[in-house]
């Protein structure tokens, strides 16, 4: 077994609504993030304190593996690798820009949301039946703030749902609490959703 097979289990992957969230973040990037391997590994290597053996479970791959493409001996990561490294990257790519835009979206201009998925309606006098729909509707800040901190606490895709189809119910169909008392939208299905800033 060499060291690009010598790899832990591959990390989870992540559902639509915190794929976008994470897309929505590297959208208010200011520089680009690095885009070669070793580029990033290197700079992952500064978020750990220079550890090859804390970045390699962080990125479920060996130390020997991290050692290497530091020193420029490998270059060409598997895909997983490559998406692994990817992602961490951004995940950790300006954190002050990143926290500016959340604090923006969280205390004041909310964040708006492009979404097609199936839409599922409860309450009383009701006569929408479920259907898939595309709304870009707004995000009132009070969500975005809710929705920002249940993704940094590490809520799951089904966690964020109820919470994601609250905020378009009350900024898509009630239109802020001024129409359809007491109705309550679910949404399944997404078949793409993204967020802005």
């Amino acid at each position: 077994m060499n060291d690009h097979e010598q790899q832990q289990q591959p990390a989870p992957r992540r559902g639509k609504v915190l794929e976008a969230l994470a897309r929505a973040e590297r959208k208010v990037f200011t520089r680009p993030a690095p885009k070669s391997a070793n580029a990033q590994v290197n700079f992952l290597l500064t978020r750990v304190k220079g550890s090859a053996k804390a970045l390699a479970e962080r990125l479920g791959a060996s130390t020997r593996t991290i050692e290497r493409y530091r020193a420029g001996k490998l270059t060409t990561p598997q895909k997983r690798l490559r998406a692994a490294l990817v992602e961490e990257t951004e995940s950790e790519w300006q954190p002050q820009v990143r926290a500016r835009a959340r604090e923006q979206a969280a205390t004041s201009s909310g964040m708006m949301v492009d979404v097609t998925a199936y839409f599922g309606f409860t309450g009383k006098g009701s006569s929408d039946d479920g259907r898939e729909r595309q709304i870009t509707t707004a995000i009132s800040p009070t969500y975005a703030k809710q929705i920002l901190e249940l993704q940094e606490a590490g809520a799951t895709e089904e966690e964020l749902h109820p919470i994601v189809a609250e905020a378009i119910t009350e900024s898509y169909f009630t239109e802020w609490g001024t129409r359809a008392a007491g109705l309550r939208a679910d949404f399944t299905h997404v078949q793409s959703i993204e967020f802005r800033f």
